[in-house]
């Protein structure tokens, strides 16, 4: 992802959010249909690659007891790290995909890829995902929320971004499929939200 650091530098130059992740509709939304698909209600760990202005970060800061987000913009870490200077339980670093997954911090509970996968070429990818496999606790969480529609900077196609998700064999509990973006949700257990609450 390291070709892309110049697009995003400038990005973030030039906007604290340039996505308008604050204050359109489309982003508060779709951070919330992520949310409400995450099947248990609190998380130990969580971990964040891309995290951006941490909009999202700042959500999973509210259920999660500590949160790893990470970025490799500077002008983004430093939106994220303003963003979240209140919340003791997230930590913000800077790190390079997939060079920099943070093995030595692992097991995580839920590792979140939003808008992160497509900037990365097949290969990047496919590491991205046996990281994701090697980190995930016993009974833990893996999310994908991925933009659809194409534009310049993309390198993979959201649907190949998700089969390589897909192909680590993990259980889907979520399928949210929409024109706009593709949000998924694997675990390590096939058990539902009912079921894990005795429901059924």
């Amino acid at each position: 992802m390291s070709d892309k650091k110049g697009y995003f530098e400038g990005l973030y130059g030039a906007d604290e959010d340039p996505y308008a992740l604050r204050t359109r509709w489309y982003e508060q939304r779709k951070r919330a249909v992520l949310m409400a698909a995450l099947p248990h209600a609190r998380y130990a760990r969580a971990y964040e690659p891309g995290c951006g202005a941490a909009e999202l970060t700042v959500e999973l800061a509210q259920r999660c007891d500590a949160v790893l987000a990470s970025d490799f913009s500077e002008h983004a870490l430093a939106v994220a790290r303003r963003r979240t200077a209140s919340l003791p339980n997230v930590q913000i670093v800077q790190q390079r995909l997939p060079a920099d997954w943070p093995r030595d911090a692992a097991p995580f509970d839920v590792i979140v890829l939003s808008e992160v996968g497509y900037f990365l070429d097949a290969r990047a990818m496919q590491q991205l995902a046996e990281d994701c496999d090697a980190s995930l606790a016993v009974d833990g969480t893996l999310v994908a929320c991925d933009w659809r529609p194409d534009f310049a900077e993309r390198a993979l196609p959201t649907a190949q971004v998700h089969a390589a998700l897909a192909g680590l064999g993990l259980a889907r509990l979520v399928l949210h499929d929409e024109a706009d973006f593709l949000l998924q949700v694997w675990c390590r257990t096939p058990h539902s939200v009912a079921q894990r609450e005795g429901i059924r």
